[in-house]
């Protein structure tokens, strides 16, 4: 099958998908009674859920994955039609129109040899594109602290405004926490410890390092290691509130030379 055939199939597949998506909006009580609100949350599930998917490998399920979110770039699409008669055709000619301003490289006369110079290019244009001309006000304000943190460092950087190295990233780091160690009031604490987190996601960033994925890794570690304290307790026919603090330390330190 040359790459024709493939496109011509995927359209007729993709055609065959929005009359599914028609049927349901209309047949299906479920389906009918969803708006863009009720599904937002959903949606932040199933990215949860894709995410997992590409951590374990599962590609399988990423596939699966996959499916449900677009689904969902649908079913929005679907709503936005019914408000205002702009739907999948709408979204696909704003996509295709953006993705060819926002790569000047490739459908212009720009230069951009490098990640770096790409991304740059692309936050030039977004500056241009977006009222307000701030470069921050694509943040998006729902997203979680860490992930929000992340996007604001990096946009940033791209304008120069960012740490020379990781050794001064290191330096603001230790400086916050002498700051936080100073404060005595409640509320005077909790913004120096802002201060800390966000220090301690750009020192990450600068390192290459992804602080999702470590902090995650550390809830992992501290479940399984928890865990086994729970298990040890049940053998000895003991509850965890009838456990001593110096017992479930004693636990703790044996559940460290298990392998994880």
């Amino acid at each position: 099958m040359n790459s024709k055939d493939t496109r011509n199939n995927s359209t007729k597949s993709f055609q065959s998908l929005l009359e599914i998506v028609d049927t349901l909006r209309k047949k299906c009580p479920w389906d009918q009674s969803q708006t863009l609100e009720s599904l937002r949350e959903l949606t932040i599930e199933e990215c949860y859920e894709l995410s997992d998917a590409i951590l374990a490998s599962d590609d399988e399920n990423i596939i699966e994955e996959i499916g449900d979110i677009l689904l969902h770039v649908l079913f929005y699409s679907k709503i936005m039609e019914e408000k205002n008669g702009r739907g999948i055709e709408k979204v696909i000619e704003v996509l295709r129109k953006k993705l060819i301003r926002r790569h000047p490289h490739i459908y212009g006369n720009e230069r951009a040899e490098t990640v770096k110079d790409v991304s740059k290019n692309w936050e030039k244009i977004k500056l241009k594109e977006k009222t307000g001309n701030s470069i921050l006000s694509g943040v998006p304000k729902s997203a979680p602290p860490i992930k929000k943190s992340l996007i604001i460092q990096k946009k940033v950087a791209t304008i120069g405004f960012d740490f020379e190295n990781e050794h001064r990233a290191w330096e603001k780091i230790e400086e916050e926490i002498q700051e936080l160690k100073k404060e005595k009031n409640k509320q005077d604490v909790e913004n120096e410890l802002g201060d800390v987190l966000f220090s301690l996601i750009n020192w990450a960033r600068k390192k290459g390092l992804d602080p999702h994925k470590a902090l995650n890794h550390t809830a992992e570690k501290f479940t399984k290691r928890f865990s086994f304290i729970e298990t040890e307790c049940l053998k000895n026919q003991k509850s965890l509130i009838e456990t001593s603090p110096k017992e479930m330390d004693r636990l703790w330190e044996i559940s460290k030379t298990k392998p994880l």
